[in-house]
């Protein structure tokens, strides 16, 4: 029952605004739900994975995905590009850029 609570609780603090973050702006969580939705309607290809998230500058978010920009058979062939991308502290979208271009069957240099 109190969980029921908590999870309704959370769920209007969200739809009203008040999960903002202790940095002032949009949290970590809405950072990536907001960068899955605007993405692909950019680039024309769905997001594959979310890589990473930080804190970026004026309290907004850098966030690393992955994208699938070819489809294949077999989907090991698939072309994927990481693509960084900057919010502002209000969600909005100011920049991306693609990092990198690979093979899905390709391991990491790291």
């Amino acid at each position: 029952m109190a969980e029921q609570r908590s999870r309704s609780s959370q769920r209007s603090r969200s739809q009203n605004g008040a999960g903002r973050n202790s940095r002032g702006g949009m949290t970590g969580r809405e950072a990536v739900q907001r960068v899955r939705r605007e993405l692909p309607e950019l680039l024309g290809h769905p997001v594959d994975a979310v890589l990473g998230i930080e804190p970026g500058d004026s309290k907004g978010w850098n966030v690393t995905v992955q994208v699938v920009e070819l489809a294949r058979i077999p989907h090991s062939t698939d072309v994927l590009g990481t693509y960084e991308v900057t919010l502002d502290k209000d969600g909005e979208l100011q920049t991306y850029k693609r990092r990198r271009r690979y093979y899905r069957n390709q391991a990491d240099e790291d």
